[in-house]
């Protein structure tokens, strides 16, 4: 049962007289195609990054093409600026800002195989073909196109653990399918691979390789419908005799002499246990050979969880939306067998695990808003993903930081899993060890890592002992407010009472000549020269940004912020600032990932996202109403470069799905959602059977962009917030929109945010 959170008690006592509706009343939920919406080729232009392919939600295989690797923007394998084709490889990361992963290549070839890759200048001596975009079709669970080089059509489909290839040829003889496992994506090398031909239809193997992955391990199976004639191995360009062969850059050209009706088809199982195991993942999920059933089967989980919330809006919203909620379930992504078996970190096999096990965790991003996201669309899975940390803290030691394939990256700040544990724990979810999941939060915010051991004294980690000391901080302050919360909830007054004071070392960053927060040094000075416009990477106090971005990043305590600029109106004016400011330090080069500017506000970078909802705390809500219709015209779009920067495992799209309902969860582990300005003119959020929240804008267009006031369950309702408990028992919230700010709604201080 979800529980109700202690430190906002009063808030729901004043809801207590509010007459609840009825769900079981209701009509019975009415599942609708909300597939037809998505475009899974928006965001991936430009710097978004994400994965192009066949899935299901949250699925072990993303199946999808790989381009000639051209930097950066190429980060998932696939950028639509290409018009290359290397082939169909069976893991792909989305969004992210570096590359890994694209295990297990598979190219239908006519004619002559070569061993080498094509070029993006010449594609005709290496292997792989050009394609054109007229000929690519991608749906949810669905993949297809044209190989303009071998005129064959290549159609994608898949499971939860299995790939599902469909090859169409355009003659019956001299085809063949060529298997690589030399080549990753981006950071990633082999370090050992296998190839064993099982029998006539069946290959097994298994692909070793150091990448951002430092140890990664895949195991496959892959069966064709039709028997392969002949099979030659080659290490590399080496011939390797026989009917298996180890090496680090194993291939395998498969040949298929005489074709009944010009067609092969392929399942491969995927494992991080063994080859055998991934061959019970083919026989439990696709046993038999109906391409077509697979897809409606891929398809219809999709639709599934796309129902979660029915919204009504124009059809630039509708696009936009149901593409943000599909990109919001590629990860985390399922680690274990369908018969249980996992990988640990310590590269031990755990057998039969009776939780799903998941990995893919980006955390630094997807803490903000993906996972309270979830905490009200996958219920169903919170449980599991805590039980996933938990495993991952008994065999490390530690709580996971950026996870990836049973590897710990240790990429970006934070301990941002401990956000991720105390909002499930807060919000009901504790179908865990509760116990060791407080140990796991408490043991991990003691290390001494990364400047934790000044924060352990309570002390500012100096400016001229590490690198970007500030940003490690205020995401330490962040986590630690979030320890304390679960410490008071279990009745641990003194941890209680600690990790609060640890929270409160955002203070000692904050600059009030310059109403900055800035890095200090040792000796207790501030670091010079400062300028913050200045976002050199690496070099300086933050993360990805500069002062002006990372003054803000105070979610936990936006009143204890106000009062360091010792004002509301001074607050204002600074923050006012922020979307205003231009300039820029004249030779420096931005990062790429200080993308989506409105003045210094970067709307492209997670540690922005939840600042155009600070306005609710000084009593201004209409200007983060203002703020967010601006956002959706200038960043989010129904075209391939439509994301303004990284999509990182579906944070830039959990902020669109959340704001675009009118609400927000600024502070990502108190249960609270600040309102803000809905692009929608209904959305249905649908708990779980029988229990739905509904909000209605009335009068809601492009110009009534201001709420005026609020309904809950007809009943006049002031605050500029809603609370996790009014989402999860259901009902309905009316928005009465306007194209003037009001003068009332919000602005007495108790009906802001707390």
């Amino acid at each position: 049962m979800i529980t109700k959170y202690k430190h906002i008690v009063f808030a729901i006592i004043m809801l207590v007289n509010l007459p609840a509706i009825s769900q079981e009343k209701k009509a019975k939920q009415t599942n609708l195609d909300y597939t037809q919406y998505v475009n899974p080729f928006i965001g991936s232009a430009g710097h978004g990054h994400v994965f192009v392919g066949a899935n299901v939600p949250f699925g072990a295989v993303q199946l999808g093409p790989v381009n000639v690797f051209e930097g950066w923007d190429w980060c998932s394998g696939y950028n639509y600026a290409s018009n290359t084709i290397l082939g169909f490889t069976h893991t792909h990361l989305s969004g992210t800002g570096i590359g890994d992963l694209n295990d297990i290549l598979l190219l239908p070839v006519s004619g002559k195989v070569p061993l080498t890759k094509g070029t993006k200048e010449d594609m005709a001596t290496g292997y792989g073909s050009y394609f054109s975009h007229k000929n690519e079709v991608s749906k949810p669970g669905y993949y297809s196109v044209l190989l303009d080089k071998y005129k064959i059509k290549a159609e994608l489909t898949s499971s939860e653990r299995v790939g599902f290839h469909k090859y169409t040829f355009n003659t019956t003889t001299g085809n063949h399918v060529l298997l690589d496992l030399a080549d990753g994506i981006g950071w990633d090398k082999p370090v050992k691979t296998f190839i064993k031909k099982i029998n006539e239809t069946t290959l097994a193997g298994y692909r070793y390789s150091a990448g951002w992955a430092a140890d990664q391990r895949i195991f496959f199976t892959m069966e064709f419908s039709e028997p392969i004639s002949n099979m030659m191995l080659y290490d590399d360009k080496t011939s390797v005799k026989g009917n298996e062969g180890e090496g680090l850059k194993m291939k395998a050209v498969l040949d298929f002499t005489a074709l009944k009706n010009k067609q092969v088809l392929v399942k491969v199982g995927i494992s991080p246990v063994s080859s055998e195991n991934a061959a019970a993942n083919i026989k439990a999920e696709i046993p038999g050979w109906d391409f077509d059933a697979v897809v409606k089967s891929a398809t219809s989980k999709w639709n599934t969880e796309l129902n979660k919330i029915q919204i009504k809006a124009d059809d630039k919203t509708m696009k936009v939306f149901y593409t943000a909620m599909y990109h919001t379930m590629f990860a985390p992504s399922i680690f274990n067998d369908a018969n249980g078996d996992y990988r640990g970190t310590d590269k031990k096999v755990y057998e039969k695990a009776n939780f799903t096990n998941y990995t893919t965790f980006s955390l630094w991003d997807t803490y903000r808003a993906l996972h309270p996201l979830y905490t009200i669309t996958q219920s169903d899975k919170i449980n599991d993903i805590v039980k996933s940390f938990l495993a991952i803290y008994e065999q490390q030691g530690r709580l996971p930081v950026w996870h990836l394939m049973g590897n710990e990256t240790n990429t970006m700040n934070g301990n941002h899993s401990i956000a991720v544990i105390v909002d499930a724990y807060m919000k009901g979810y504790r179908d865990y060890d509760t116990a060791l999941a407080y140990e796991a939060i408490k043991k991990t915010s003691m290390q001494t890592r990364d400047g934790m051991d000044y924060v352990q004294k309570l002390e500012y980690i100096p400016a001229d002992k590490m690198l970007e000391s500030v940003g490690n901080a205020l995401e330490y302050a962040i986590d630690d407010y979030c320890v304390a919360q679960m410490a008071k909830s279990l009745g641990k007054t003194d941890d209680y009472n600690y990790f609060t004071k640890r929270a409160n070392l955002y203070k000692l960053y904050f600059d009030k000549e310059t109403t900055f927060m800035r890095g200090k040094l040792t000796d207790g000075n501030w670091r010079t020269p400062f300028n913050p416009l200045s976002s050199a990477h690496r070099k300086d106090d933050y993360v990805e940004g500069n002062a002006w971005q990372y003054t803000w990043l105070v979610p936990q305590a936006p009143y204890g912020l106000i009062e360091l600029f010792g004002s509301e109106d001074k607050f204002l004016a600074k923050l006012d600032s922020l979307f205003l400011i231009t300039d820029k330090v004249e030779g420096e080069e931005v990062s790429p990932d200080i993308s989506g500017l409105i003045g210094q506000y970067a709307q492209g970078n997670e540690p922005n996202h939840h600042i155009p909802y600070l306005y609710a705390y000084a009593g201004q809500p209409w200007k983060t109403a203002k703020l967010i219709r601006e956002i959706d015209d200038k960043f989010y779009s129904t075209k391939p470069d439509g994301l303004c920067g990284n999509e990182d495992l579906g944070q830039m799209s959990a902020w669109y799905v959340f704001s675009s309902m009118g609400f927000y969860s600024v502070n990502p582990a108190n249960g609270i959602y600040v309102l803000g300005s809905p692009l929608v003119n209904s959305a249905s959020v649908h708990y779980k059977e029988g229990v739905s929240f509904t909000l209605n804008a009335v009068n809601n267009s492009k110009t009534n962009i201001y709420i005026q006031k609020v309904e809950y369950n007809g009943k006049p309702y002031t605050k500029s917030f809603i609370t996790h408990d009014m989402i999860v028992k259901g009902g309905e919230l009316k928005l009465y929109m306007g194209n003037n700010p009001s003068t009332t709604f919000g602005v007495k201080k108790e009906d802001r945010p707390f």
